[in-house]
C-alpha cells in the first residue's frame, strides 16, 4: 500500500489513478498520524518550494515523514517538488528543505541566444548512472518534464539518472529507500508505468 501524502500541493488523483493503473494500491491522506505510520510513502508536488515546505511543517506532516523515513525506513518517492524537498535548501526559497540528502536546488540559467526556454517543459530522454530499482537500464526512456529549478547532489554516488537540457541536471536519485524523480511519472505512460510498477512492487518494511 503506497500512501500519497496530501500537503494541498500537487496533482494527487493523477498519481493515484497511475498506482491503481498498474495494479498497485494507494491511499491519499494528509494525516500525520497515518503517514508516520505508512508502510511506503509518495510524496507529489508542483509549485515553489516555500509553500511546500511552510504546508508540511504547520500540519506536522514533516515531523511524520521524518520518523516514516529516516527512523522506520520506510520506503519514500518524491516527485518533481517532492523531490526537490527532500534535498537541504532551494534557490528559490529561504526555508529549509526535510534534509534527506546532501543535496540543494538551483535554478535553470541559460545565456539569451541558447534558445532553450524556462520552465523545461516537455520530453525528454534519460541516461542511466547507475543500477537502482526503480528506473531499469533500458534505450531511450523518454519521460515528461515541468520544472524550472533542479537537484544538485553533493555525493555523485546518488545520482542515478540524469538528462540534458542545457546542462546535465539530475533527472532520479536515490540513497537507500529515498527515491526522488524530477520528472512526472503519472505522465509518462509506459515508462512512467514502469517506475509506478517497480516502486509499488518493491518490499517495504
Amino acid at each position: 500500500m503506497i500512501t500519497i501524502v496530501d500537503y494541498g500541493i500537487g496533482n494527487l488523483n493523477s498519481v493515484a489513478n497511475m498506482i491503481l493503473h498498474v495494479g498497485g494500491e494507494c491511499r491519499i491522506t494528509g494525516d500525520a498520524g497515518e503517514i508516520a505510520s505508512a508502510k511506503k510513502l509518495l510524496l507529489p508536488g508542483v509549485g515553489a518550494f516555500d509553500r511546500g515546505m511552510e504546508a508540511l511543517r504547520e500540519s506536522g506532516i514533516a515531523e511524520a515523514l521524518s520518523v516514516a523515513v529516516l527512523e522506520r525506513g520506510v520506503p519514500a518517492l518524491g516527485i518533481c517538488l517532492g523531490m526537490q524537498l527532500m534535498t537541504k535548501r532551494s534557490e528559490e526559497g529561504h526555508l529549509p528543505g526535510l534534509g534527506w540528502l546532501d543535496a540543494e536546488v538551483v535554478k535553470f540559467r541559460f545565456s539569451a541566444d541558447s534558445g532553450l526556454k524556462i520552465p523545461h517543459m516537455g520530453w525528454n530522454t534519460l541516461s542511466i548512472r547507475r543500477d537502482n530499482p526503480l528506473i531499469l537500464p533500458e534505450e531511450r526512456q523518454r519521460f515528461y518534464f515541468v520544472h524550472s529549478y533542479y537537484v544538485v547532489c553533493a555525493d555523485e554516488s546518488d545520482v542515478t539518472a540524469t538528462c540534458d537540457y542545457g546542462c546535465d541536471f539530475v533527472a532520479a536519485f536515490a540513497r537507500g529507500n529515498i527515491f526522488g524523480a524530477q520528472f512526472h511519472p503519472e505522465k509518462s505512460h509506459r515508462f512512467g508505468m514502469a517506475v509506478m510498477r517497480n516502486f509499488s512492487e518493491m518490499i517495504s518494511c
